[in-house]
């Protein structure tokens, strides 16, 4: 019986994740296959990073659209930088590596908290915008740096996306990633 319930709740746990995936593929300007192909990329290069010696204490998010990888966050010393790039290109399906990697150091009046309020209120500001689709747009804060990434359908989407970061208190620049299909 305790084996029954393991497997359905196994079972149960698969469908949801993947409809979880098939939701925001769906909601995506990329296609269905090129999205789960970027998904793919994010996961090997997450893991390679926590399994490698040099690169597992960085402090770094990957991101990928249409193959293009952008790495996100913070290190301690350069061969950690260089060691995440070279990761990140030798990963299969990978067209370029773009990195916004800031030199770790603290930052006076803006702490983990600070980041992660930044974050909050900035996609607070782009879910409350019906003319941007939000879930299209990826926003990593570094450093109270708010960094944009993503696919989204116009350039009017990119133009509000960084107006509304512009517009939190408490960020000290904005970086765009963002691509337009359009």
């Amino acid at each position: 019986m305790k084996r029954i319930l393991i497997f359905g709740f196994c079972l149960f746990a698969l469908f949801a994740i993947a409809g979880c995936m098939a939701y925001d593929a769906a909601v995506t300007d990329r296609k269905v296959e090129t999205y789960a192909k970027d998904e793919t990329i994010e996961a090997e290069i997450a893991s390679k990073l926590i399994a490698d010696e040099t690169a597992k204490f960085l402090d770094v998010s990957a991101f990928c659209y249409t193959g293009n990888v952008y790495l996100v966050g913070e290190y301690e010393a350069d061969r950690q930088k260089e060691r995440a790039i070279s990761i990140a290109r030798d990963v299969k399906g990978v067209a370029s590596v773009t990195p916004y990697m800031l030199p770790k150091r603290e930052v006076k009046g803006c702490g983990s908290t600070d980041n992660i309020s930044i974050t909050s209120s900035v996609k607070e500001k782009l879910i409350g915008d019906r003319d941007i689709w939000s879930k299209n747009v990826d926003v990593k804060t570094v450093q109270c740096n708010v960094v944009l990434l993503g696919v989204v359908g116009s350039q009017k989407e990119i133009d509000k996306a960084v107006s509304h970061a512009k517009g939190v208190k408490g960020v000290r620049g904005i970086k765009s990633f963002l691509r337009s299909v359009r």
